[in-house]
């Protein structure tokens, strides 16, 4: 029987893609505490072995379906439309999991789900993929990434079905499975003429707004828990409206794939609680 031998929240915010002493600039003379969270991470991924890693793409959006990527392997070379200035040049090649995304989508229609494989090497790539895939360093280990859309037309209780047909995948696989749910917490960015609160960029105290502050932090202590079912009892009225990045879909999709309400994996912070552009950043490791 395959299973879930691990699973994390990710940042990939683009500012993490320069150079160190760029980053260094805009950290006052000090780095983020995610980028040596990457590597904390990669311990955990290394100790896991994981026959594939699947990530919950928060800036992948579909309309009328969750895609699952389906293709063998995918290259090429990444510019981002959205910050081309200095993300751009970015190779990749790596390994796909045909068989997975079939599997999921398999599930999905049995449950009348909407988790759809494709089946395309040519798919456009996204960063929240990308920049995940670079800093854990999946190529350079040949690990099989297989990325999930984000369904922009779907209500939060679509993305923990779509989860939980996943969870189902995987146990009916054989594969060992990391799941990676890549995309910040609350997600509001500051505005263009924005003066920072803190001269270190990275500095929480940078984040879009103090409520949005304390909700992270809330969210981030019940996690701490294993209190799942507690996140999502607030969903609706807190965590919906904040909102979060992709509504939240990277967070609903991967903890209904580790059982929804029922879920008590706790979560064990790898990196600072971080600012980027006003948004809410942190790696968390969740042991299932």
């Amino acid at each position: 029987m395959g299973k879930i031998v691990g699973a994390a929240i990710v940042s990939h915010h683009p500012g993490l893609m320069q150079c160190e002493e760029f980053r260094r600039a805009m950290g006052a003379g000090e780095d983020s505490d995610l980028i040596a969270g990457y590597s904390r991470l990669r311990a955990k991924i290394e100790a896991a072995k994981p026959d594939v890693v699947m990530i919950l793409d928060s800036h992948w959006f579909t309309t009328g379906y969750h895609l699952v990527d389906g293709g063998a392997r995918y290259t090429g070379t990444y510019v981002s439309d959205e910050m081309p200035w200095y993300l751009h040049g970015v190779p990749y090649d790596y390994r796909g999991h045909p068989e997975l995304a079939l599997a999921v989508e398999a599930v999905s229609r049995e449950r009348g789900g909407y988790n759809r494989a494709i089946c395309h090497p040519g798919l456009e790539r996204q960063y929240a993929t990308l920049n995940l895939i670079k800093h854990l360093r999946l190529e350079l280990s040949d690990t099989p990434v297989v990325s999930v859309s984000s369904c922009q037309n779907c209500e939060w209780q679509h993305f923990l079905a779509s989860g939980d047909a996943i969870g189902e995948a995987i146990r009916r696989s054989g594969l060992r499975v990391i799941l990676l749910a890549s995309g910040a917490l609350s997600h509001k960015f500051n505005g263009i003429d924005w003066k920072p609160n803190h001269p270190r960029l990275f500095h929480e105290s940078n984040v879009s707004s103090i409520e949005n502050i304390q909700s992270d932090k809330g969210a981030i202590a019940l996690m701490a828990d294993g209190d799942h079912q507690q996140v999502l009892e607030r969903w609706q009225d807190e965590y919906r409206q904040l909102p979060w990045e992709a509504f939240g879909a990277h967070y609903l999709q991967m903890v209904g794939a580790m059982g929804g309400r029922e879920c008590r994996a706790k979560g064990e912070p790898l990196s600072a609680y971080e600012n980027a552009r006003g948004t809410g950043n942190i790696h968390i490791w969740f042991q299932p």
